[in-house]
């Protein structure tokens, strides 16, 4: 499976901080916004993802994350001259799904807890996966229906009147029928690819999972300004408390088992002196030797 992070949009809700740099480039707590996403892809498994933003953004990422290599990975890049809906990125990345199944998370949402997300990628053989989470605010997000049994039934984009609590995150899972699916998608009234009408197509051929997240589970979403002033509060407590980080890379890579320890150790010398560092170096690298021993 490969993976593609949708980075792109203008950020219009998180102005003026997007004249500097891209939403998705801006820090949660202590870490660029896309960190998180790209974690929850290494932790799934998921080794070749593609990465999508605008023209004028997309310098901005590759100096950031380069080819992939420090983590193990191989990172591409593809422009979004124009946001026309999270779907069209099937389309943009056509050529680097080629015959596989792919995975799309949003740059813009934070998950942690739990291993659903890591069996739901071990676990997927076709169709499609898609996620339920218990939300106050529905109407804002895809709502998911369910039956007695539990099987979804529908799925509406932003209704009036939700049928559920339970909105679809930014996580989505398809097999590779998703590049004909969505080249066969009529713009919605607001002139976009709708992810809902994918996964409504999916539902229609029976082809659709849906798995409800568990309480405990976190889904933030960071794309206004005081949704990312609450991301930043989270994680800075749960790090805090914990003495672990949410949405490191290098760490996941090497928990992993895509980077071993001596490259883990050329990676964090090449690091300045920062806490991110001396994180990696007293509790990744000093626990993984002490544990050898």
């Amino acid at each position: 499976m490969k993976g593609i992070i949708l980075a792109g949009g203008a950020g219009s809700r998180l102005y003026p901080l997007t004249r500097v740099a891209s939403k998705q480039l801006q820090p949660v707590y202590d870490k660029p916004m896309v960190y998180y996403p790209l974690t929850t892809l290494i932790e799934g498994g998921i080794r070749e993802i593609c990465l999508i933003s605008t023209p004028q953004d997309l310098p901005r990422f590759e100096q950031l994350l380069g080819d992939g290599s420090q983590f193990g990975l191989a990172i591409s890049y593809r422009e979004q001259a124009k946001p026309e809906g999270i779907a069209q990125a099937f389309l943009i990345a056509a050529d680097f799904i080629g015959q596989d199944s792919v995975t799309l998370i949003l740059g813009d949402n934070i998950f942690y807890g739990g291993d659903t997300f890591q069996k739901a990628f071990a676990d997927f053989k076709s169709g499609a996966t898609i996620f339920g989470y218990h939300v106050n605010d529905p109407e804002r997000y895809g709502v998911v229906e369910f039956d007695l049994q539990g099987q979804a039934v529908s799925i509406e984009e932003k209704p009036k009147q939700p049928k559920s609590n339970y909105a679809v995150p930014g996580l989505y899972l398809y097999d590779n029928r998703i590049v004909e699916i969505t080249r066969n998608l009529k713009p919605s009234a607001r002139g976009e690819l709708e992810i809902t009408a994918v996964n409504v197509e999916y539902l229609r051929r029976g082809d659709l999972r849906v798995e409800r997240l568990a309480r405990g589970f976190a889904w933030l979403d960071a794309g206004t300004s005081s949704s990312l002033h609450e991301a930043s509060a989270y994680v800075q407590t749960i790090e805090k408390r914990a003495g672990i980080k949410i949405g490191c890379p290098e760490e996941a890579a090497f928990r992993s088992g895509i980077v071993n320890l001596a490259q883990l150790e050329v990676i964090v010398r090449q690091m300045p002196n920062c806490e991110y560092r001396a994180y990696l170096e007293k509790e990744v690298v000093a626990e993984a030797k002490r544990l050898k021993q």
